[in-house]
């Protein structure tokens, strides 16, 4: 087993899991609503629940990008289990466990939207040292800064950075509706930008 397949192993089951619960989460909040329950579910905890998933994927893919270069260690692992257990713990926010107990799902993220925000800026923050940390202790050997699709790609993530900072302070509703569908279009932005 090569050292990037030990990594990614625990990068990736951890990291499904953190997927499994978003979508775990809007599956029961799909069976409730079916069920013909008088729930109010807004767009605050789906959007929510988008920003989380299009996050994740985004992670995911700055592993797979740095393989060459993610080496088999403790501290990789220790690291890789950090930042995947703050996906992994503000995942487990989104929605709650018994959404029967919640009629308005505002309410719920009212409650939970700071700490899932706080966790999301965290684990980006942890990625982006990590990824420079491996920068310095094992340079990539592609080239790093390739044009236009590179450079929407870091504005469009120092983006993200900058909204989860503005959502960690904004009380209203309607603002963090808008706030959290910028975060949304940025995150799409950056994983298109990548193609080019």
């Amino acid at each position: 087993m090569a050292a990037f397949e030990l990594v990614f192993a625990v990068y990736g089951l951890l990291l499904g899991l953190a997927v499994a619960e978003v979508l775990g989460g809007f599956a029961r909040v799909l069976k409730l609503k079916r069920g013909g329950r008088a729930v109010r579910v807004g767009w605050l905890t789906p959007l929510l629940g988008l920003v989380v998933i299009l996050d994740l994927t985004s992670f995911w893919l700055l592993a797979w990008e740095a393989q060459r270069q993610i080496a088999a260690n403790y501290l990789t692992l220790v690291s890789v289990l950090a930042i995947v257990g703050v996906y992994y713990l503000a995942a487990s926010l989104i929605f709650p466990d018994d959404p029967e107990d919640w009629p308005d799902f505002d309410l719920w993220y009212d409650r939970q939207n700071r700490m899932v925000i706080g966790g999301l800026l965290a684990a980006n923050v942890g990625s982006w040292i990590g990824s420079i940390g491996l920068e310095f202790v094992a340079p990539s050997p592609e080239e790093t800064f390739s044009g236009a699709g590179d450079a929407v790609e870091v504005l469009a993530s120092l983006g993200v950075l900058l909204l989860l900072l503005v959502l960690l302070r904004v009380n209203g509703r309607r603002a963090n509706i808008m706030l959290l569908a910028a975060v949304s279009l940025l995150l799409l932005t950056a994983g298109i930008a990548e193609l080019f």
